[in-house]
């Protein structure tokens, strides 16, 4: 069989359209009359069972009874002919197909046995599937609009070297005729559909060394296929080739679970932004940051270390520069005034730099020679990472002019250069996009892309993604003995204890009072919540006197639970406490999280992560991440933190992720206690949950 599939994908000699209509004004009847009207050079076979005609011309009843085997067909029918369709596909050798039909998965009883068929289907081998409920593929450089989408009956759409790949259908033909006005063009599309079989990080891999593609475009529902796109997203950063993504689930409903535990704490969204972060992918926050990001993403490099970004702004209106800086002051980016040596350099082209952050030209900007000398200055300036021209009205009624400065000076060495657009200016936009200067047409799109670029990683490389625990049954809970014994392992250090039956006679401590005692049950694994907790214990009377009021007070909260055993420990102070946590991801695999620890992780919404396992710079970067962390560091005068021995903490705990054969499901310390400067830090209460063998 010929198993050629990434070829046939995009490049396919001979496309096969099964079911499609005669009426071209229906969903399956468009394909045809696209691919007719974008000029696609190889052979379109059109399958019909039920006509000898579609659209005028010939139509064969399957695909049997096709004169040559096509490389790739496009599956138009009702749910049970496209799987009677694929298997076709799958007898013949047929590399790849995809299948528009939906009623799988999502789609009840029926749905399962639609997806069981599918799978087994697959499971033979031979074929690969775009989909299902793939609004089809593009490749505008090869005439192939093997699609559904109606966007796709625009004439003339403009090829460019964006690739981009989507889950939702109705995306890729927005992409495109929003990116028709802007002026941006792209190389190829590809709706993903359902991913039952290729990921979106499969198919980009194959164009990778595609001199056509030079970027990427990712509009992202889900990570269901995490380690393909990890893959594939090193690869395209080797080959700089930058990759920027949009990916829904950014709200206020998902923030709110963001509270008190590891698994809160790392949400979906959360884990799929570090997710993405790790992988060299910038991610915005609008479709429009999408649209307009790739420019940017081209000229300003990915940094190996973190950076808050430094930018200069330039303008000939106050007011439309205000708004672009506030939002990138919103995102974090660092709106900053030119230096002293910079401002002398202007002076001596003739332009007064006056003592403001932005560097305000008035009308004066308007002309070609001012504009352009200061953007020639600050360009050279090494305090800017990024220089922003903000122009005015001119730019909608003179565009011929009013970005010609911007035009010139992008071709010239230097810092990169981005244009905001303060009013509507399409004919502007249009001449900048062209000749590739990143530009933006409202100041909230500006902020957000400005600040994924900024922001924008080179990808660290780690150990293989392992999700786990999709297919495991629930892992076990620990009890705390037991998971300060696992911490242990990992290397964290925890508070000296001991565990004591309930009616065993009671020892000498090996260590001093106070204590705190705590009932020991893995079926407890909020001990507070069941009033299994007594703090500040100073003797062995005391001691006797709190192991009855935790077996009353349990049993009275629980139903009758009995207390077989507490937990003994030595109480501590520190400079602080943090949450630190490891967790199995279900989609992205090992993280660990870092938060501000006891009653302050509930209060505040203050946390870092990385996928796992880290190295030790990675866990400094995680506590400067912090904004509790300025506790820890001497905040106001107070005592300094152990910030190494946290950092240590951080590295050890990520080591879960290679640790026990991955049985590790979740592990958390709240709080652990970051002791003072060269004291180190201690694990003061422990949860650990893992898989059986």
């Amino acid at each position: 069989m010929n198993t050629d599939w990434a070829a046939a994908l995009l490049h396919p000699r001979r496309v096969a359209l099964v079911g499609v209509s005669d009426d071209p004004n229906r969903t399956s009847g468009r394909p045809l009359q696209f691919l007719r009207r974008a000029g696609f050079e190889g052979e379109i076979q059109v399958v019909n069972p039920r006509r000898e005609t579609v659209q005028g011309e010939r139509a064969w009843p399957s695909l049997s009874a096709l004169p040559e085997r096509p490389d790739h067909a496009f599956i138009l029918t009702d749910t049970d002919k496209a799987l009677d369709a694929l298997e076709e596909c799958q007898a013949l050798g047929i590399p790849v197909a995809t299948m528009l039909s939906a009623g799988f998965g999502e789609s009840g009883e029926q749905g399962a046995a639609n997806q069981a068929r599918l799978a087994d289907i697959l499971a033979r081998g031979g074929i690969r599937l775009v989909g299902p409920s793939s609004i089809g593929v593009v490749n505008l450089h090869a005439g192939l609009t093997l699609t559904a989408n109606a966007a796709f009956a625009e004439p003339d759409l403009p090829r460019g070297g964006i690739f981009v790949g989507s889950h939702s259908g109705s995306l890729i033909g927005a992409l495109v005729s929003r990116g028709k006005r802007k002026g941006i063009g792209f190389a190829g599309l590809v709706s993903v559909g359902a991913e039952t079989d290729l990921s979106i990080g499969e198919i980009c891999a194959t164009t990778l060394d595609d001199p056509k593609v030079t970027s990427y475009m990712l509009f992202i529902e889900t990570l269901r296929h995490a380690e393909d796109l990890r893959g594939f997203a090193l690869a395209a950063a080797e080959r700089g080739k930058p990759v920027a993504a949009f990916k829904l689930g950014r709200s206020e409903e998902a923030a709110e679970l963001a509270v008190s535990h590891t698994g809160s704490l790392a949400g979906v969204d959360e884990v799929a932004d570090i997710f993405l972060k790790e992988c060299g992918i910038a991610r915005v926050e609008s479709f429009e940051g999408l649209l307009e990001v790739m420019p940017l993403l081209e000229r300003v490099p990915a940094t190996a270390l973190p950076r808050r970004g430094r930018v200069g702004v330039v303008t000939t209106t106050g007011g439309g520069a205000a708004m672009a800086v506030d939002q990138m002051a919103l995102r974090g980016v660092e709106v900053v005034p030119a230096s002293a040596e910079t401002r002398a350099r202007l002076r001596a082209v003739g332009i007064d730099a006056g003592e403001g952050r932005i560097l305000d030209l008035t009308l004066a900007g308007a002309q070609y020679d001012v504009m352009k000398a200061a953007l020639d200055v600050l360009r050279q300036a090494p305090e800017f990472d990024l220089v922003l021209a903000s122009v005015g009205s001119s730019a909608r009624f003179n565009p011929e002019l009013a970005v010609q400065p911007a035009l010139d000076a992008a071709q010239e060495p230097g810092t990169p250069l981005a244009v905001f657009l303060v009013p509507d200016a399409p004919e502007a936009a249009q001449r900048l996009a062209r000749a590739g200067v990143p530009a933006f047409q409202n100041p909230e799109t500006c902020g957000d892309a400005v600040a994924a670029a900024l922001s924008r990683r080179t990808p660290r490389r780690q150990a293989p993604l392992d999700p786990g625990g999709a297919d495991r049954p629930a892992p076990t809970v620990l009890d705390e003995a037991q998971s300060y014994a696992l911490l242990a392992q990992a290397g964290v250090p925890v508070a000296p204890h001991v565990v004591l039956g309930v009616d065993d006679p009671l020892p000498d401590l090996p260590f001093g009072w106070p204590v705190v005692v705590k009932v020991l049950d893995a079926a407890i694994p909020h001990k507070t919540d069941a009033g299994g907790v007594v703090l500040g214990v100073a003797d062995k009377d005391a001691l006797r006197a709190a192991i009855a009021t935790i077996r009353d007070r349990v049993a009275a909260r629980t139903g009758g639970h009995r207390v077989e055993r507490v937990l003994v420990q030595q109480m501590t102070r520190g400079v602080g406490e943090v949450l630190l946590g490891f967790r199995r991801d279900p989609q992205v695999g090992p993280i660990v999280v870092l938060a501000a620890g006891g009653i302050y992780t509930e209060l505040y919404r203050d946390s870092t992560m990385r996928l796992a396992p880290v190295d030790r710079a990675g866990a400094f970067e995680m506590i400067a991440e912090l904004k509790y962390a300025r506790v820890l560091d001497g905040f106001r005068g107070a005592p300094k933190g152990d910030l190494a021995a946290l950092a240590d903490a951080i590295v050890g705990l990520s080591q879960l992720a290679l640790l026990h054969e991955g049985r590790v499901a979740e592990a958390e310390i709240n709080p652990l206690f970051v002791l003072p400067e060269g004291a180190g830090v201690c694990a003061i209460d422990g949860l650990a949950q893992v898989f059986d063998t």
